[in-house]
């Protein structure tokens, strides 16, 4: 009976994480080259560095969106990235939310924020779109819902007399880019610390300031 315990607890683990809804992070950007590495696919390159973190392969094409699926710890996820450029997101992530049946309390939407400044991280249960026409599109396709968790990635405002568009589809200078780096990886920890442990403890660790931006403020 004891040896065969630990095939008996994998097995009860599998059966577990097949009975839980997954949770779907999506990330928010541009399709094509010539949008890669810019402010506004940010939520892109979140998607990216949890599925290379966590084994993940984002490569099926489903629902208008690159879709990968898998474990992060015994937690069932789901990793997306629509395809549908920016400003149709919902059309993608409202499908996806209504075909695997995702509770909206576990779908999270990560995105670029022009209102934060550069790199700094934001994570709240719910809210508005706040002008970002990708989450206003979401928000539109879940039938006016907001009630869905958000992981909000700040680009800075614009500077000078620089554009709103031209800026969001600027490429980072190679200095924000080691910035945006270390951001993402302390955003792959807030996503382990939301599926490990809980939202609350995920938005505490995020939305708490670090040494460095007390010293700023």
């Amino acid at each position: 009976m004891g040896a065969n315990a630990p095939g008996c607890k994998a097995a009860a683990t599998a059966a577990a994480a097949g009975s839980q809804k997954p949770w779907l992070f999506v990330g928010l950007g541009n399709p094509g080259r010539m949008y890669k590495g810019t402010r506004h696919n940010i939520g892109f390159e979140m998607i990216d560095a949890i599925a290379e973190a966590e084994g993940i392969s984002v490569s099926s094409k489903q629902f208008k969106a690159m879709v990968g699926k898998g474990l992060i710890g015994d937690v069932p996820v789901m990793l997306a990235k629509p395809q549908t450029f920016m400003n149709a997101s919902g059309e993608s992530v409202g499908q996806l939310v209504s075909y695997f049946k995702i509770p909206l309390n576990q779908l999270v939407v990560i995105y670029d924020d022009l209102d934060l400044p550069f790199v700094k991280l934001r994570l709240l249960p719910k809210g508005g779109h706040g002008g970002h026409n990708g989450m206003r599109s979401i928000i539109d396709h879940l039938k006016q819902s907001r009630d869905f968790p958000r992981l909000r990635i700040g680009i800075g405002r614009p500077p000078g007399d620089t554009g709103v568009i031209s800026f969001v589809l600027r490429s980072f200078t190679k200095q924000e880019q080691e910035e945006l780096d270390f951001t993402l990886r302390r955003g792959l920890q807030a996503v382990r610390i939301i599926l490990q442990e809980g939202f609350n403890k995920g938005a505490t660790f995020v939305n708490t300031p670090q040494p460095s931006e007390t010293l700023n403020t």
